[in-house]
């Protein structure tokens, strides 16, 4: 007999319909086949399937079993196609009866005793499957929190093989989920590390706020024990909340990824990246034999923080020069070709020299010039143009740091932040873009609205420093950031200057123009 049950590939973060096709027929010889271009764990299944359903109280058919994967060109990987193969078993032995299994997503792992264990990339499949008109979906309990958001599907929680089949049948159906709105997961976020721990560092906390008013790349200069980390760690308190479609895309990627804690919900806090500076390229914009997605996709609609910035590979950093402009990382290996979202905030920090304190108002360098260019070299012109921002931090003075005095909390800056992006979002409600950083040459000269004086500083600066047309447009795209910020309509003098002071460290440390 033949039974077909409903199952989602994952293909990168995207999920891909797969019809589970299993056929039991009478043979004097036992044989089980999985077909379809499974891969080693979905080959496997066959042995955990057959001991799950001895184990659940079902017989396992000792005749010839084909279960078939379709489409079968597309390569199916992972573990998340036990619990369908196994209904499709019992269904087609004749061991159960119910209607309308192609109509019902079925994900999960099966241990040898029959339990479901969760499965990586659940939050894609299900919203694939509902994209494509699916309503309900049975999958393990360990997995049920992290789909609670999906609005439009009937979530069922099993536990084992057994629970599954007794619901499916009708005998003993399992209540469905209580989903959550939105607003209920975002209720849960709570900040983390709030600027007003921060003393002193007033430049550097005015351009933190412009950074994440406008999505703009960032990088601190300073003196170790400066407070450089700290200023970073506070970046995600005073972003935007994300939105649904961006909690979406950033939980599908940390699930795809196998990173999502089992047990936990859908991700409301932007993420905050801090990879190892022994980090291989791979690691870091992806890579491997299956193409997974590295730390800049990991931190997509986030913020990736390199922490002293040269000690990082060459290499490495120069990979991060095509995700960090597109937004979009392409991983290309022999078996595989993904693409996954990078659109994140970079955040840099570096000691000015190998010793850290050159150019320190309270401790004297004691680096050679030649040990200095080398350290600094360690970071390409094309990779520093592609940060906006750049900023000299020193040592906060004790009497600062023992003041009574509090500095602002990261919810007020927040609460400037978000009005800054709201005007950005009126700005460019006919496009894809969300905020200042992502214009392109075409927007930037439609939108900006430089007045002449502002114009005419910027073109003064621009012969000066010998600064790079890449740069030029990311200083207008910077004032226009702090325009908004002030409520402005055009970008002004002032809002341009400022924009200028934070390029100035450039000329500074490395001598001039950059490539």
């Amino acid at each position: 007999m033949l039974a077909k049950t409903q199952c989602f590939a994952l293909v990168g973060i995207e999920g891909e319909p797969v019809t589970v096709e299993a056929d039991v027929s009478s043979s004097d010889k036992f044989v089980f086949n999985i077909v379809g271009l499974p891969d080693a764990a979905v080959k496997e299944s066959r042995e955990r399937v057959f001991s799950a359903l001895k184990n659940s109280g079902f017989t396992p058919p000792y005749v010839r079993t084909t279960v078939n994967l379709s489409p079968a060109d597309l390569k199916k990987e992972g573990t998340a196609f036990d619990l369908p193969i196994a209904v499709a078993v019992i269904a087609a032995s004749r061991q159960m009866r119910a209607n309308g299994l192609e109509s019902i997503l079925l994900i999960g792992e099966l241990a040898l005793d029959g339990s479901l264990a969760p499965v990586s990339g659940a939050l894609s499949m299900v919203i694939a499957a509902r994209e494509r008109g699916y309503r309900q979906v049975v999958l393990p309990f360990a997995n049920a929190k992290e789909v609670e958001a999906v609005e439009g599907m009937e979530v069922y929680p099993a536990h084992s093989l057994y629970e599954a089949v007794q619901h499916l049948t009708g005998q003993a159906p399992i209540p469905a989920q209580i989903q959550k709105s939105y607003r209920d997961c975002l209720s849960e976020q709570r900040i983390t590390s709030d600027l007003e721990q921060v003393r002193g560092q007033n430049t550097a906390r005015r351009a933190l706020e412009v950074a994440a008013a406008g999505g703009h790349n960032l990088l601190f200069i300073g003196s170790p024990g400066s407070g450089k980390t700290m200023l970073a760690r506070c970046l995600p308190g005073i972003l935007p909340m994300m939105t649904q479609e961006e909690a979406f895309e950033t939980t599908r990627i940390y699930s795809a990824a196998s990173l999502l804690p089992h047990g936990s919900g859908l991700l409301t806090q932007r993420p905050f990246r801090t990879p190892h500076h022994s980090a291989s390229m791979a690691a870091l914009v992806g890579g491997g034999s299956n193409a997974r997605p590295g730390e800049v996709s990991l931190a997509h609609n986030g913020v990736l923080f390199l922490d002293e910035m040269p000690e990082y590979g060459r290499t490495v950093l120069e990979a991060l020069r095509q995700p960090l402009e597109d937004g979009v990382t392409t991983v290309s290996r022999v078996r595989a070709h993904m693409q996954y979202l990078s659109n994140c905030m970079l955040v840099a920090s570096m000691n000015p020299c190998p010793c850290g304190y050159f150019g320190s108002r309270i401790k004297s360098c004691r680096c050679g010039s030649h040990e200095i260019r080398r350290y600094l070299d360690r970071i390409s012109g094309p990779m520093l143009d592609r940060i906006d921002m750049q900023v000299e931090v020193d040592a906060v003075p004790v009497e600062e740091i023992s003041g009574q005095s509090k500095a602002e909390a990261s919810i007020d800056v927040r609460a400037r932040v978000i009005k800054a992006r709201q005007i950005q979002l009126e700005r460019f409600k006919k496009t894809k873009i969300r905020s200042n950083a992502q214009m392109d040459s075409k927007q930037l000269e439609e939108l900006a609205q430089i007045t002449p004086e502002a114009m005419a500083l910027l073109h003064r600066v621009m012969k000066q420093k010998g600064f790079s047309m890449r740069a030029y447009s990311r200083l207008i795209k910077v004032a226009r950031t702090i325009a908004d910020l002030g409520g402005d309509e055009t970008i002004q003098l002032p809002s341009m200057a400022e924009a200028i002071q934070y390029r100035c460290i450039d000329s500074k440390y490395w001598g001039g123009a950059r490539a």
